[in-house]
């Protein structure tokens, strides 16, 4: 059966290579329209409809009366760069803290760790509120709201004493723009009332003018964040009005829009944001010249124009990209929300939710992830509150990193260049706080929390709990993404001008840090040590937090280490022995091989599971959400041996089904990755679970599942776990790694029951390889291999394996 199946393939396959010269990427994928939709407008946060441009958010709320849309901008904090100085003194605790430690007084470290604490990050800010409020008071029906996500419009309508009313919203990013247009069926039908608001400090200004036949109006706000004006970043939004045949009117604050039969309008917002090192104020942006500027800019284009400049952007990086699993079609007879509700309440089969997740992810973070130095936060770009649920800032323990894991595999790579230039701000920052808090002097360090300034310090201002405050593997495991950024494209040059110098600082304080262990000499460990956000109870019943050898700092660091090993001979062997730091970096690597052999070992515990601890202690709560000590089998992929796999898996079913958002698209992940196909696909079925609204959670379950705008519920909403099922399901669909020069790919590596029918196209791989797939009754069909240099891969599929020679640009079917 084997051997006719080999042939059906090859036949083909053969069909397609011809095909694959001419246009790399020849399957096509029958993929459905993906659209969000409502019968309904939203009354929580968590049933508005989001879009964005990578700078600038929204959330569109609807309603046929009064429309509430909340707007962002993904540069408008509070506060200014950090004091580098802060606790220079604060390494003096790092002996007194190891000697506890190795005294085995568990709770004098836990206490004394509070000493090397410093500030709390900064919060990132909502910047304003629009009010469209419909001035016609009659009643209304059929009532529609959607967000498209093939081409990123949102669009709304209602019926009102016999007219129809149409709105479409979109955030352009090639014109930093978010636009609405307002139309009728009836002339001179539309009149509205707008309020530009906002909860920080601010002052508004309305104006009216008429010209050449038409009536054009703005608002300006214009503010600060929270906080003392002159040490905090400033703002100044335009709301541009214009409508053929209305007319226009001010009070106070509110701008009068009267019988008019279309109304365009366009915000745009510049803040004093000028970069993580420059004070916002003293050192600002221009951001009234340039805000002005984007006035001008916005007169060159028609609404047509801007609406098609948006789509073109967009879909050049949303199309590479296209899944169908199983027999996809949409549903117009149920909103999304009920689709939701259905497939958790009512365990019905739904492929189209699942790929419209999937690709919602992928729509997420391309809206949230293109301002330079600016990566996406806790909630993407999309907040309401003056103090965002965990001050909307950067969590570097599994958060920020986990926003970034779908950006490579599904074929957005520019989404993760923002978190190149953050990286770099923090490396700056980090060298101080590496010789402030750990008298370090070599690399640099970061912790649990960031912000916009960079900060890189441990945080928790000397009183709050050592199990998430005292942590200092964030650069070191952040760089990951720098790593697989050349993984996944192979650019040299960008390995050694970007990724590789701060690899090497992340690598050098981790060299540092290191320390022998007093009763195993010949053994090197972490002290202090955390497991993040987790505690343990020893043996004599104590329950804390501080340790020694902690399992996921030593992971996080396995990993550096072994790739920045591999980043040095991809550097030597492309520049050779003459270049002029050839001769530092293979210092390094002695350092780097010579401190990697003598780290502390995986150990397995006596109920089979992967120790998370030095000791084989119990965890305080087992079912906890974090599962940091299993960072070696994902993300990483260093953790391989067959024993050691087998206590993940242990160490998995310990922590049960439930669990939170963003913990739930890791498992996802961590279950694909030791090739478990239904544990992975029913643990995605869990992301997907329908949670209610926070505000109306007596209406549904608790959270670590999805509201009814798709929005991860951690709870409250974190964007990490929209990030991490959909990578989760990339990885159910393809595993690759590098293995020296030549890449590994296996295809289908924990395919469900549930998908034995799909297509994929644009999924990626790392080496450089972009594939295309079909696959049916469970096995591989046709699979078709582009990649940007020329290469030799082993394709893993159907419990074979072969090997393919990849020309440059070339489509190579199997």
């Amino acid at each position: 059966m084997k051997t006719i199946l080999t042939t059906i393939l090859f036949s083909l396959c053969g069909l397609c290579l011809h095909a694959a010269q001419q246009q790399p990427g020849t399957i096509q994928v029958d993929q459905p329209e993906l659209r969000l939709w409502y019968d309904t407008a939203a009354t929580y946060f968590e049933e508005s409809l989001p879009i964005g441009n990578g700078k600038m958010g929204a959330l569109v709320y609807g309603g046929a009366i009064d429309n509430v849309i909340y707007l962002n901008d993904i540069t408008l904090w509070t506060g200014k760069p950090i004091d580098r100085t802060m606790d220079q003194d604060a390494h003096q605790w790092i002996p007194e803290i190891r000697k506890a430690l190795f005294a085995e007084d568990y709770r004098k470290a836990d206490q004394l760790q509070l000493k090397v604490q410093g500030n709390n990050s900064q919060y990132y800010q909502p910047l304003a509120t629009l009010h469209l409020t419909n001035a016609n008071k009659a009643a209304t029906s059929r009532y529609y709201r959607e967000l498209d996500i093939d081409s990123a419009l949102c669009h709304d309508r209602f019926t009102q004493e016999g007219v129809t009313y149409e709105r479409e919203y979109f955030a352009s990013h090639p014109d930093q723009v978010i636009a609405i247009r307002i139309t009728a069926d009836r002339k001179g039908a539309i009149n509205y009332d707008l309020l530009l608001d906002a909860q920080v400090p601010h002052r508004c200004r309305t104006v009216v003018s008429q010209g050449r036949g038409a009536t054009h109006s703005a608002i300006t706000l214009m503010g600060h964040a929270t906080g003392d004006e002159q040490e905090t970043t400033h703002f100044c939004s335009i709301l541009q009005l214009s409508t053929p045949d209305g007319t226009a009117t001010t009070s106070h604050d509110t701008l009068h829009i009267r019988n008019a039969s279309e109304l365009t309008l366009y915000f745009i917002n510049e803040t004093s944001f000028h970069g993580a090192d420059k004070h916002p104020v003293k050192e600002g942006a221009p951001y009234i010249d340039a805000i002005t500027n984007q006035q001008w800019h916005l007169h060159n284009y028609s609404y047509e124009q801007l609406r098609q400049r948006h789509i073109s952007d967009y879909q050049g990086i949303f199309k590479r990209f296209q899944l169908q699993l199983g027999e996809t079609k949409n549903d117009p007879s149920r909103t999304t929300e009920q689709q939701l509700k259905d497939y958790t309440e009512q365990k019905m089969a739904n492929p189209y939710i699942e790929t419209l997740y999937t690709q919602y992810g992928r729509y997420l973070l391309i809206s949230c992830s293109r301002t330079p130095g600016v990566p996406a936060n806790l909630q993407g770009l999309w907040g309401t509150k003056v103090y965002m649920p965990w001050r909307g800032n950067y969590t570097m323990n599994i958060n920020l990193e986990e926003n970034y894991w779908p950006a490579f595999v599904a074929n957005m790579q520019e989404m993760a260049l923002p978190l190149d230039q953050f990286t770099a701000s923090l490396a700056a920052n980090g060298q101080h706080m590496a010789r402030n808090y750990y008298q370090i002097t070599r690399g640099w360090c970061a912790s649990h929390n960031s912000d916009i300034w960079a900060m890189a310090n441990p945080v928790g201002e000397k009183k709050e709990s050592p199990k998430w405050s005292n942590w200092n593997m964030g650069g070191a495991w952040l760089v990951h993404t720098l790593w697989e950024r050349y993984a996944f494209t192979q650019d040299k040059n960008y390995l050694r001008d970007t990724a590789f110098p701060l690899m090497r600082g992340a690598a050098e304080f981790c060299l540092d840090w290191l320390v022998e262990n007093p009763n195993k000499p010949d053994e090197l460990i972490t002290a202090p040590s955390t497991s993040p956000e987790n505690e343990y109870i020893t043996d004599q019943g104590y329950r804390g937090t501080t340790c020694y050898g902690g399992t996921a700092d030593l992971a996080i660091i396995r990993e550096l280490f072994t790739n920045t090993l591999e980043a040095i001979r991809i550097l030597n062997k492309m520049e050779g022995k003459k270049a002029p730091d050839s001769q530092q970096r293979q210092q390094l690597a002695r350092e780097i091989s010579a401190k990697l052999s003598r780290l502390h070992p995986y150990t397995i515990g006596q109920e089979g599971d992967l120790n998370e601890w030095y000791h084989d202690w119990k965890d305080s709560d087992p079912q906890h959400r974090h599962q940091s000590h299993l960072i070696g089998l994902y993300p990483g992929q260093h953790l391989t041996d067959a024993k050691l796999l087998k206590a993940c898996e242990h160490t998995l079913i310990q922590k049960g089904k439930r669990t939170t958002g963003w913990s739930t698209g890791w498992r996802i992940n961590l279950w694909a990755r030791l090739k478990k196909a239904e544990e992975a696909y029913q643990t995605f079925q869990t992301l997907l679970a329908y949670v209610a609204p926070d505000g109306a959670r007596e209406k549904g379950r608790g959270g670590g599942g999805t509201y009814p705008n798709l929005f991860d519920a951690h709870p409250p909403f974190q964007i990490d776990g929209n990030f991490g099922g959909t990578a989760g399901v990339c990885e159910m669909l393809l595993q690759s790694r590098l293995q020296g020069d030549q890449p590994e790919i296996e295809l289908l590596p924990a395919l469900p029951q549930a998908w034995k029918e799909g297509s994929v196209r644009g999924i990626c791989a790392r080496g450089g390889i972009t594939v295309d797939m079909r696959w049916s009754k469970g096995q591989l069909t046709q699979a078709v291999f582009t990649a940007q240099e020329n290469t030799t891969v082993t394709v893993k599929y159907n419990g074979e394996s072969k090997k393919l020679k990849l020309k440059k640009g070339v489509g190579r079917s199997l």
